[in-house]
């Protein structure tokens, strides 16, 4: 078996056919662009019909693959402002660290964050540290996978308060067009996923959650169908009758235009209906 994914990954076929191809209420304007020397620019933008609110981000990201090393600089509209240093395969084969730091200049606050990351055949683990003036905070996580069959596991603990905050499980099973995925997140909140590529041009995914003392269930069921190469329609509906619908075309090499809406299934009168755009632009 290749490397399985890491413990965030677990059930990703199933999450991107939930949410990629959808921007319900957002106006939102991306722009990757890459200098001569290497350097990539990457620009984001976006408006909230609700709000007003405007935001956006810029991030520059130079990478020496000799070296294994990777720099980012990253900006957003809250003036925050971040630095991530990433090594990768040079102290020992699959083994990752990454030095991330913020700074907030209107507030003083300022934060750190060591992350570590090592996969190889069979296992993917990784152990990040956040650094408080309290007292740091560690996350772990650990995968393991065998002939298909994958288990989990993460937790998180507060040094300050001296008390574990996250403790996670997480069972699958994946193939090359089949993946199911089970999670248990602090003995109290129970999910699972079932992702399946029907045919070339069809996929679907089922998502199901439930709380320990409710009696309520929440479900999904969601789809995507690539129409020819340059476009794909998405749509997903749940249990509370949310009715999601998307398009996503290809204009030109570069050049991609999202459309979608959210429509209120039990209160299509009363208004209340999203609409989003997105414009993606590469060069």
């Amino acid at each position: 078996m290749a490397v399985p994914p890491c413990y965030a990954d677990l059930g990703k076929s199933a999450k991107d056919i939930f949410n990629k191809g959808y921007g319900f209420g957002l106006v939102k304007l991306d722009v990757k662009t890459k200098s001569a020397s290497g350097v990539e620019f990457k620009t984001s933008g976006n408006s909230n019909t609700d709000t007003s609110k405007v935001a956006g981000s810029l991030e520059t990201k130079y990478k020496r693959s000799e070296y294994g090393l990777t720099f980012t600089e990253k900006w957003n509209t809250d003036n925050t402002l971040g630095t991530e240093i990433t090594v990768e395969d040079q102290i020992a084969k699959g083994l990752k660290l990454t030095f991330d730091t913020t700074f907030s200049p209107n507030t003083g606050k300022k934060s750190g964050k060591v992350k570590t990351a090592y996969k190889r055949e069979y296992v993917n683990m990784g152990c990040d540290v956040d650094f408080d003036f309290a007292g740091p905070t560690i996350h772990g996580a650990a995968v393991i996978g065998y002939e298909g069959w994958l288990a989990g596991y993460q937790m998180s603990f507060d040094t300050a308060k001296s008390k574990m905050t996250q403790n996670n499980f997480a069972i699958g099973y994946k193939t090359g067009d089949f993946q199911l995925h089970t999670n248990v997140n602090d003995g109290a909140e129970f999910g699972g996923s079932i992702y399946q590529k029907v045919s070339d041009k069809l996929e679907t995914a089922v998502n199901l959650a439930w709380t320990a003392g409710s009696n309520s269930t929440r479900f999904g069921i969601a789809a995507k169908y690539q129409l020819d190469k340059d476009a794909s329609v998405s749509a997903k509906v749940n249990n509370n009758s949310l009715v999601g619908v998307g398009y996503t075309q290809t204009l030109r090499p570069g050049v991609k235009l999202t459309l979608s809406g959210l429509v209120d299934g039990k209160n299509i009168n009363a208004g209340g209906h999203k609409l989003g755009l997105g414009l993606e632009l590469e060069a």
